[in-house]
């Protein structure tokens, strides 16, 4: 069942997750349709607090991050960056009075990795429990560009 159906999750994460290849996204995007987003990226370093921002704004009721293991980043302390930008972007969401829990850094664990896919079912029953974003209210331009044309 699609745990998704009238929410948007954003997952942003490392490509050392194991089963995260071309196949496992088109299938999990195929399962989850709308509900599901995946950017990956080659280190959750490499993301920044404009990236959760936006999918926030454009499209997206819950933005993650799934990081390597501490300690196993392949560039050092990519997933150390990425917590403290996570911090940071939900430190701001807070000040403009959404909630903090709708952005999120979740890091593997050395002894017991989790696949992309079980990443996906855990996180959708968290985002499916969550009320809808106030930011993507009907009638209301969506995003930057709608804003502009409006």
């Amino acid at each position: 069942m699609n745990e998704l159906q009238n929410r948007t999750l954003a997952l942003f994460f490392c490509q050392n997750v194991p089963a995260c290849g071309l196949e496992e996204r088109k299938s999990l995007e195929k399962r989850y349709g709308k509900g599901l987003r995946l950017f990956p990226l080659p280190c959750s370093g490499r993301l920044d607090s404009v990236h959760l921002l936006r999918a926030l704004e454009e499209f997206a009721d819950a933005a993650f991050v799934v990081a390597c293991p501490e300690g196993a980043c392949r560039h050092f302390e990519g997933n150390r960056r990425a917590v403290k930008r996570v911090e940071r972007t939900r430190a701001i969401l807070q000040s403009i009075g959404l909630e903090g829990d709708r952005v999120d850094i979740l890091v593997q664990s050395k002894e017991n990795p989790m696949t992309l896919a079980q990443w996906v079912d855990v996180l959708s029953l968290r985002v499916a429990a969550m009320r809808p974003s106030p930011v993507h209210k009907k009638g209301r331009p969506r995003g930057m560009m709608a804003a502009r044309s409006a």
